[in-house]
């Protein structure tokens, strides 16, 4: 076995507890010695013990110069928990292989220079780029204090997303719809337009195998026209936000509230995606999976207000002009000022294909 093994399974154990740590990082660490692993761990919830603590407790005594491998720098720091470099030195570990340094400027190579002082040898940058994409989204919310948005859509093959009659359900596979609530699972939240509510009348939940984390409902909806008995407003598996703009009666506000909604009122007539994000990530979300429709999606494009973009691509052919497409509103005029992406995976489910672009 050699360093890149044993950091890659500690990437492997933090992927198992992606989208539960908000807004806390994912991180996994792996202590060796004598060529055998004594301890691992993971940090499982915002608030409860960090990676480095669950693998030097399971160690048990073991941790005497023997080598630790983390995929995050180790806090120097108190927050809710004590700081892990300190127990690192305490515990008599000699060796520490970092993935990637810690953005957080409560860290940021705060915990490196802490334990390189005590006489431990700290090497960083092994497998860096799985570790910074692990943590793509704890990455963008320190360094931009705004949430990283997914924009999700499904399309035929030539586009479209539903018939000129409205009719999409369904385009894409069962084997497609069951990855999509993986990505629910994992982020904070998951937003739609009134639209979408009015139209198709969503749960909006993660309907995973074995269960799985439900996302708060953010739905875009300036003079406040969800209907009161949709699902999103009755069933109480999620919290359920509603975002207005500023010219709503206080009075019909009531009635949303009573049910236990949040109402968050835009100081602007019409709802504005920047400073809409700036408020979701004041209260505390870091990640927002967008899932339209087109008006809500061209919004989106509009302000170049997304860090991912995961389409479905269904085997059909459905044709028409006035077929909707994933994207609406005024578009882009000049091919010139297209918003240009990055693919960086393109992977079969089912009998569709998932591409995965970032923007340049």
């Amino acid at each position: 076995m050699n360093d890149q093994y044993y950091m890659q399974l500690a990437i492997d154990i933090a992927k198992s507890t992606k989208g539960q740590t908000t807004p806390n990082p994912t991180v996994g660490a792996v202590i060796v010695k004598n060529n055998q692993v004594v301890g691992i761990g993971a940090h499982v919830k915002a608030g409860d013990s960090h990676a480095e603590v669950h693998a030097i407790q399971m160690a048990k005594g073991r941790t005497k110069d023997a080598t630790m491998y983390v995929t995050l720098e180790p806090c120097s720091h108190f927050g809710k928990t004590p700081p892990c470099s300190k127990l690192l030195i305490e515990s008599g570990i000699k060796r520490v292989v970092i993935a990637t340094t810690d953005p957080n400027p409560k860290v940021a190579g705060k915990g490196i220079e802490t334990m390189k002082a005590a006489g431990i040898n700290v090497e960083v940058g092994l497998l860096e780029k799985e570790a910074i994409q692990l943590n793509q989204v704890f990455f963008h919310f320190i360094r931009t204090g705004l949430p990283f948005v997914t924009l999700k859509s499904a399309a035929s093959l030539d586009g479209k997303t539903a018939t000129k009659t409205g009719s999409s359900k369904w385009i894409t596979s069962q084997e497609a719809r069951e990855d999509v609530h993986y990505f629910r699972h994992i982020h904070d939240a998951i937003l739609v337009g009134v639209n979408t509510i009015i139209k198709d009348n969503p749960s909006l939940t993660t309907r995973l195998e074995g269960g799985g984390k439900n996302p708060i409902r953010i739905i875009l909806d300036t003079h406040l026209r969800t209907p009161i008995d949709s699902k999103v407003i009755d069933q109480q598996h999620a919290e359920t936000w509603i975002i207005t703009g500023m010219h709503v009666d206080e009075k019909r506000m009531v009635a949303y509230q009573y049910k236990g909604v949040r109402i968050i009122n835009m100081q602007t007539e019409t709802i504005e995606i920047k400073p809409m994000l700036k408020i979701l990530a004041e209260k505390g979300i870091c990640s927002i999976f967008v899932e339209g429709g087109a008006e809500v999606h061209g919004s989106f494009l509009k302000e170049r207000a997304f860090q991912q973009l995961i389409t479905y691509i269904a085997p059909k052919l459905i044709g028409g002009k006035t077929a909707p497409t994933s994207f609406s509103g005024e578009g882009i005029t000049e091919i010139e000022d297209a918003a240009n992406v990055d693919i960086t995976e393109v992977k079969m489910i089912g009998k569709d294909i998932r591409i995965t672009a970032t923007p340049v």
